[in-house]
């Protein structure tokens, strides 16, 4: 696989920091499709196409496959870390090998924002439409993601890293809160807008993929490509893939973060992807409240990820984030509880998501970008990003599966406990500071 090292300007340059300025763009033009899209109007409104696509009996036939309608939404996420998973660590290599990461960058992004732009046209019984454009604009956002974060160990030295992730995520939830403030405008008033309810919906969904594509522009001018040594010719296929998982295993304590990590945010994005649909259609709540709901989140996890980033220089990142899993499992423990019909807990339930919500993520990639062994950054990070923004394919298969065998919304929100008991048991198990070292990189004085 070769051992080439980039090279990385000083620590504290003005090229450095301009380059840290233009990265957290990235995450201020994309973060608006998975709030927007991914938690707020393509799960309720695909699974209502989807329902009037279904036959008595509530099911839909893709493919001559009978879906229950109401699991269609979270089997299309699930499909989408299929394809992600087959592209991502080839792609990962390409970017490491050449090491032109941007050309590469702007394809994923620029597919995604067109995949999620053509969301207009989603509607009357249109659910394989809706479906296919799903795994595009999922996967898509999943290799741009992976190629974004892989940035993270080249423009921020170990002792910024927690605070530069943290920015980043801080920047999303913030452009994430401020469109769901112009969706809630023109949802609650489209009558007034002259446009009917699912017009406004179809409206909010492509106006993401529009954002998306702007602001892209701004990290795309300002990113730099990292000269590489000579490396070997791309090994074609899985061949590749088998060739970067041969060389993850020769360092064990990083895969073992990534197991961890692979297993706690699989129900982080799980609770994410789905939530608008548990509100929506076992709570019997309105799309105003749950836009609400999901911009009192976006709010409070901008605070969220700069608080916790904090508290990663008092406590560590490692201690940091193991507090905030045990508050994942109380918050959603609660929301098998909550009564249907009952917007105010529901906030509640929401405002307990978002304080953690934003400072998980971040400690999470500001730490394994301390476990990646150098000049190999977007390759591991195509692993990472496999388990991160709602890719993963065990939640939503869960959750779906569960919805399909029981009927119950809640049943299927309770089972995802399990993601986030398990992944404290494997993070608490893994010794970061051996990690860091075994891996070829500094340790910091916390972490």
């Amino acid at each position: 696989m070769g051992t080439d090292t980039v090279r990385t300007p000083p620590a504290g340059g003005a090229e450095l920091r301009r380059e840290q300025r233009g990265w957290y763009f990235y995450d201020w033009a994309c973060s608006v499709y998975s709030t927007s899209v991914l938690t707020v109007f393509l799960g309720p409104y695909l699974t209502s196409v989807a329902e009037s696509a279904a036959d008595a009996d509530g099911y839909v036939h893709p493919l001559g496959i009978p879906v229950r309608a109401g699991s269609f939404f979270a089997y299309s996420v699930s499909l989408s870390v299929i394809v992600a998973v087959l592209v991502m660590p080839l792609v990962g290599a390409a970017a490491d090998r050449t090491g032109r990461k941007k050309p590469l960058l702007a394809a994923a992004a620029y597919t995604g924002a067109a995949a999620t732009t053509a969301m207009f046209l989603l509607d009357g019984d249109r659910y394989l439409l809706g479906g296919a454009l799903l795994v595009v604009a999922n996967a898509a956002q999943s290799v741009a993601m992976m190629l974004y974060n892989s940035y993270l160990p080249q423009i921020a030295p170990p002792e910024q890293r927690d605070a530069v992730s943290s920015r980043g995520w801080a920047f999303g939830y913030a452009a994430g809160a401020l469109v769901l403030v112009a969706n809630l405008v023109l949802y609650t008033g489209h009558e007034r807008f002259g446009v009917s309810e699912g017009t406004a919906v179809r409206i909010c969904l492509a106006s993401a993929g529009l954002w998306w594509g702007a602001f892209a522009l701004i990290p795309l001018t300002r990113l730099r490509d990292r000269a590489t040594s000579p490396r070997e010719a791309a090994l074609p296929g899985f061949r590749q893939l088998a060739a970067t998982i041969r060389d993850m295993r020769r360092h064990p304590l990083t895969l073992g973060f990534l197991l961890a990590y692979l297993v706690y945010n699989d129900g982080v994005q799980t609770v994410i992807s789905q939530a608008s649909v548990y509100g929506s259609k076992e709570l019997g709540l309105g799309q105003s409240t749950l836009i609400g709901a999901v911009l009192l989140v976006q709010v409070l996890a901008v605070a969220g990820a700069l608080a916790m980033g904090r508290l990663a220089r008092v406590y560590g990142a490692k201690r940091t984030i193991l507090g905030s899993l045990v508050a994942w499992t109380l918050t959603l423990a609660a929301g098998y509880f909550l009564p249907a019909g009952a917007p105010v807990w529901f906030f509640v339930l929401a405002g307990g998501i978002g304080l953690v919500l934003g400072g998980s993520q971040a400690l999470s990639r500001s730490l394994f970008s301390h476990l990646v062994p150098p000049g190999k950054e977007a390759e591991y990070f195509s692993a990472y990003e496999v388990s991160d923004r709602g890719m993963s394919w065990l939640g939503p298969l869960l959750f779906g599966l569960t919805y399909q065998l029981t009927g119950s919304y809640r049943d299927a929100i309770i089972s995802l406990v399990a993601f986030f008991v398990l992944g404290f048991v494997l993070l608490a198990r893994v010794p970061v500071r051996r990690a860091i070292g075994e891996a070829g990189n500094p340790v910091p004085d916390r972490i």
